[in-house]
C-alpha cells in the first residue's frame, strides 16, 4: 500500500486533512494508525479502500488505485469500520459475505477460535441460526464482523478503531489473530496497547506526521509521548494496559 504525496480534503477550498502524504506499506507488515480526533485517520482508510479520492497525488495497494467496487466484495482488501455492519440472516452467511467462492468448513472454524468467535456463535444457536442485528450489542457485532474479515481472501485488511467495543483481552486476541494471517494490517488504533503490537507506528496531527516504531516514537515525537500517555517500562507513570488513545 502507497500514499504518494497524497492529499485529500473535503469539498473545494476546505483545509485538507491529509497533505503530502508519503507513506509505504510492506507486504506482510502490521501498521498501526493513531492520533487525535480530525486528524484524518479514518480519512486515511477510505483512501486506501477506494472510498474516497485523492484531491492530490495518488494511492496505490498492490499497484493499483484502489476504487469501490460496483459488484460483490473486493477481492484485494476489507474494511471494518467503527460502525460494524451485521445484516439479517444465518450466522454463516453474516461470515461468508466477503468470501463469494465459499469456504472450507476448516478455515470457518480456523478463524471462528482465532478472533475468539466460537461461544457468541454458540450462544447465538450455531452458525445455521438466524441472526436479527437489533438484538445484538455492539460489541457482539465487531466481533461477527472481525471474523468476516478474517475469513476472507483479501490480502489488506484496514480496522478502523474496529475492536473499539471489546475489553482490552479480546481487542489484543483479534490484533493477534490478524497479525498471524496472511496478509498485510493496517489498524486505527485507540489503545496504545495496539500501538505497541505493531510493526510501525503512523502518528497523525493535521497534516503533519511521524512513523516509527513505539520506542523510537517516545523519544522522539512529543505528540506520540502524550498520546501514550508515559506508558513504557522505562517511563516513571504508567497508566493501564487499557490507556486509550485520543
Amino acid at each position: 500500500m502507497e500514499f504518494r504525496a497524497t492529499t485529500f480534503s473535503y469539498g473545494t477550498g476546505a483545509r485538507p486533512v491529509v497533505r503530502d502524504l508519503h507513506l509505504t506499506v510492506e507486504p506482510g507488515e502490521h501498521l498501526v494508525v493513531v492520533g487525535p480526533s480530525g486528524t484524518g485517520k479514518s480519512t486515511l482508510t477510505g483512501l486506501a479502500a477506494g472510498l474516497l479520492t485523492p484531491t492530490a497525488g495518488e494511492v496505490r495497494v498492490a499497484g493499483r488505485a484502489p476504487s469501490a467496487p460496483t459488484t460483490g466484495p473486493d477481492p484485494h482488501r476489507v474494511l471494518i469500520p467503527q460502525q460494524a455492519y451485521v445484516f439479517t440472516g444465518t450466522v454463516r452467511e453474516n461470515l461468508l459475505y466477503l468470501c463469494p467462492d465459499g469456504a472450507p468448513p476448516r478455515a470457518l472454524e480456523a478463524s471462528l477460535d482465532a478472533v475468539g468467535l466460537g461461544p457468541l456463535v454458540d450462544r447465538l444457536g450455531g452458525l445455521d441460526a438466524p441472526l436479527d442485528p437489533t438484538a445484538l450489542s455492539q460489541g457482539e457485532r465487531q466481533l461477527l464482523a472481525l471474523g468476516r474479515a478474517h475469513l476472507s481472501p483479501a490480502p489488506l485488511v484496514l480496522l478502523d478503531e474496529a475492536t473499539c467495543h471489546l475489553d482490552p483481552a479480546a481487542e489484543e486476541r483479534a490484533e493477534r489473530a490478524f497479525r498471524d494471517r496472511p496478509g498485510t494490517l493496517v489498524v486505527v488504533a485507540h489503545r496504545i496497547s495496539s500501538a505497541r503490537r505493531a510493526d510501525r507506528i503512523l502518528v497523525l496531527d493535521g497534516t503533519r506526521t511521524a512513523l516509527g516504531t513505539h520506542a523510537d516514537l517516545l523519544r522522539r515525537s512529543p505528540l506520540y509521548r502524550d498520546l501514550a500517555g508515559g506508558w513504557d517500562p522505562q517511563c516513571p507513570e504508567r497508566p493501564p494496559t487499557g490507556a486509550r488513545l485520543a
